[in-house]
Order: structure tokens, then C-alpha cells, then sequence
């Protein structure tokens, strides 16, 4: 468990995973801005609300500089039928054995229905060109995330 958020100008964690098409890469994407967002499950209702959100806003973002990049603890299998099912067109990263989330302190205790307990935590961590934290944000809300993270980002 890691309770290492990260701040803004912090230099994110680079990191190699498995995807559900292949692997990924951050280093790859340095010189370009990347949003990270980290969810608890695909194929659940939050999540799926929360990667349709950001499908829909995708080309938005992409005008913008931006690449997407979602990341949880299921598997590559998984991730290919969340991407099938929903029609998904961004990276999806596998962290089965949650190193990513842990240094993105994504993974720790939280509340779910009342109770402490330990998962991932929604964040989204928000990198700038030179690899370095422009924004994070944790314990965000899967319902209107994504609309309020353009606000943040002034991208309308």
C-alpha cells in the first residue's frame, strides 16, 4: 500500500506494462501531455462511465495535446472486452500487481459503502510535456470527472 500522492511538479514515475493490444510505455509519450487516470474496474458502472467520458471527449483532447491513459489492476483480457464492449480508442494499461498505482499512490485505503477499505483509488494525475506532474487529483468522482478535469485543464 502507498500513500505517496503526488504533487504538482513532481517527476512521474516512468513505467512498462502490459496492454490489452501490447505494451506501453510512458517514456514513449515524453514531449507530449498525458492524462493518467487510474479506475477500480472495467466493466463496472462508475468506470464505465467514466471511460465513456473520456472517449467522448477524446478528440477534444487530443486537439489539445493530450493522449489518454487508463490504468487498473485487470487484466489484459479483461481490458480488451472493456474496450470492445464500450468502443474505447485509448490506451488501456494492465497493473495486476499494482507497482504503477502504488507510485502513484493510486492504491490505498478508502471508503466504499461506509467502510475502510484498501483499492484503487480514482485519481487522475496529469503530466506536462517534460514529464513532470501539471496536475493530480485523487478520490475524484467517476460521474462528471472528466467534464470538470477540461474545466481545470481550460479546455472547453
Amino acid at each position: 500500500m502507498s500513500d505517496s500522492r503526488l504533487s504538482v511538479g513532481d517527476t512521474a514515475p516512468d513505467f512498462t506494462a502490459p496492454t490489452d493490444t501490447g505494451t506501453f510505455s510512458l517514456a514513449d509519450l515524453r514531449g507530449r501531455k498525458v492524462i493518467l487516470y487510474f479506475y477500480p474496474a472495467a466493466m463496472t458502472p462508475g468506470c464505465t462511465t467514466q471511460a465513456c467520458d473520456f472517449r467522448d471527449s477524446l478528440d477534444r483532447l487530443h486537439a489539445e495535446g493530450y493522449e489518454v491513459v487508463g490504468i487498473s489492476k485487470d487484466s489484459p483480457e479483461k481490458l480488451a472486452k472493456f474496450r470492445e464492449t464500450e468502443g474505447l480508442t485509448f490506451t488501456l494499461v494492465s497493473d495486476e500487481d499494482r507497482a504503477i498505482q502504488d507510485a502513484y499512490g493510486a492504491w490505498g485505503i478508502k471508503k466504499l459503502y461506509g467502510k475502510e477499505v484498501e483499492g484503487s483509488i480514482r485519481s487522475t494525475v496529469v503530466l506536462a510535456e517534460d514529464g513532470t506532474v501539471a496536475l493530480a487529483q485523487y478520490n475524484v468522482k467517476a460521474t462528471g470527472h472528466v467534464a470538470k478535469l477540461r474545466r481545470d485543464l481550460k479546455i472547453d
